[in-house]
């Protein structure tokens, strides 16, 4: 028999509409369950809403704005915990009894660990590592690693700013200033189709580029538009190359 926790899942989707559908899936699998798992598209996508009927999830659509979308799950919510993943996330099966344990040990907010998904290798590893060093030296954890905090906690610290990019900076900044805030052990499987498809060095040196960039005050949206062009030029580089 399933159990049931008061925790609400909040997926944001954009052209990704098979890997939530997978991910749902997943999560269905589980013993624990959701109280509720939000689905916010930045798109109308009848495929996904149906889906969604047929599967005990809300669907709800708005402009394409990871941020925007964020939010509006958080503000369609029901329950006191809020968990964010990304479509094409695989959360450890044990992630809802994780979140609640922490939470009854007086947690009220935290991430999981960043690791690959897919066969292991020393980039993955060494990567991983990167991101966990950051962390430790007092980087912002981003969206990628599964964030959830108390409901409440949520909105006192102002949401998920309406960006492209950076959405989770300030509201992780504010929890862990107002809040006790954990890294927790188990990890959250994060894709690594960016890294392979822009290069393992190449995806980072722009990531953080970006991030400091936006340290400076440069708009988040400036640079979504950024990144935005970068990626066209590199799928434009690598069509010319196939065609040679």
């Amino acid at each position: 028999m399933k159990k049931f926790s008061d925790i609400a899942i909040i997926i944001p989707v954009f052209h990704d509409t098979s890997e939530c559908c997978a991910l749902i899936n997943y999560i269905r699998s589980w013993e624990q369950q959701p109280r509720e798992i939000i689905v916010i598209s930045g798109e109308e996508d009848t495929e996904l809403y149906g889906f969604c009927t047929d599967n005990g999830c809300a669907y709800y659509s708005t402009h394409a704005c990871r941020g925007a979308q964020l939010d509006m799950g958080a503000k369609f919510s029901t329950a006191p915990i809020l968990w964010f993943l990304h479509a094409d996330s695989t959360p450890h099966y044990s992630s809802l009894s994780d979140i609640t344990t922490a939470h009854k040990e007086e947690c009220d907010g935290g991430h999981f660990k960043f690791k690959f998904t897919g066969t292991r290798s020393w980039k993955k590893i060494f990567f991983e590592y990167l991101v966990s060093l950051r962390i430790r030296l007092g980087g912002i954890p981003y969206g990628d690693q599964g964030l959830f905090m108390r409901r409440q906690n949520y909105f006192n610290c102002g949401g998920f700013y309406h960006q492209s990019l950076f959405e989770e900076v300030n509201l992780v900044r504010k929890l862990r200033k107002k809040s006790r805030f954990r890294s927790l052990k188990t990890a959250i499987g994060v894709s690594p189709r960016r890294w392979q498809k822009k290069g393992w060095i190449k995806q980072s040196l722009i990531n953080r580029s970006l991030a400091i960039r936006y340290i400076l005050g440069v708009p988040a949206e400036q640079l979504a538009l950024r990144y935005d062009q970068i990626d066209s030029r590199l799928k434009l580089n690598k069509n010319q190359e196939t065609d040679v």
